[in-house]
């Protein structure tokens, strides 16, 4: 087996480097738009609560389905390739992004807000002085989840032609090959563990008032 995945690496190492740039590439592009959409959303759900339920009721609804049967339901209104994937893997991350949000915002102590209204803060300046530098860590525990789901769920891409890691593990699935499934899974793995200690990082460096 040891052999086997040496001669991988001898033989396909440029291939090997181009499915986890694919897989970066995909997973962030992925991360990056559920940020961009889920962070206002929870803003949205909490400024105007008749609208809360509804929203984060579809969104869990949406949880619920499974990633790959997500992919093919795209496929009749977007062909395959990277676009289905994309909008597969921002559905799957907004649950967390959007629900952490939420609540990161609704747990604001209520006195902290009267206390900036006292002080003659406006509501903008209480959202972006008080609300939201208080629910960031939430927040970023929501974007953490997300992350490290898109990563796993990424490897499903390869199935409609979205390169990454998963085109390893399904060709080894193909040809019954162990070493490209130990290979695929160790890497798949692997970035998710290191995108779990990079956004640690960012946690510590955003909030060092935490861990002082």
């Amino acid at each position: 087996m040891i052999e086997k995945i040496s001669t991988y690496f001898s033989n396909n190492s440029s291939s090997y480097l181009l499915a986890i740039q694919e897989h970066i590439a995909l997973s962030l592009t992925s991360l990056f738009a559920a940020i961009l959409i889920g962070v206002p959303l929870g803003v949205l759900c909490v400024r105007y609560q008749s609208g809360q339920k509804w929203i984060v009721g579809v969104f869990q609804v949406l949880r619920i389905v499974p990633s790959l049967a997500v992919l093919f339901m795209l496929i009749p209104l977007m062909g395959t390739g990277e676009r289905p994937a994309i909008t597969a893997l921002i559905l799957l991350a907004m649950p967390p992004i959007l629900m952490n949000t939420v609540a990161a915002l609704e747990e604001v102590p209520f006195f902290m807000l009267e206390t900036s209204e006292g002080m003659g803060m406006t509501q903008p300046q209480i959202w972006m002085k008080v609300r939201l530098p208080l629910a960031l860590p939430l927040i970023l525990a929501g974007i953490k989840i997300a992350l490290i789901e898109i990563i796993a769920s990424a490897t499903l891409a390869a199935k409609i032609g979205a390169g990454g890691l998963g085109g390893i593990i399904f060709t080894g699935l193909g040809l019954n090959r162990a070493d490209l499934l130990i290979i695929g899974g160790i890497t798949v793995a692997a970035v998710a563990i290191t995108a779990g200690v990079l956004m640690d990082l960012l946690d510590r460096t955003l909030l060092r008032y935490k861990y002082i």
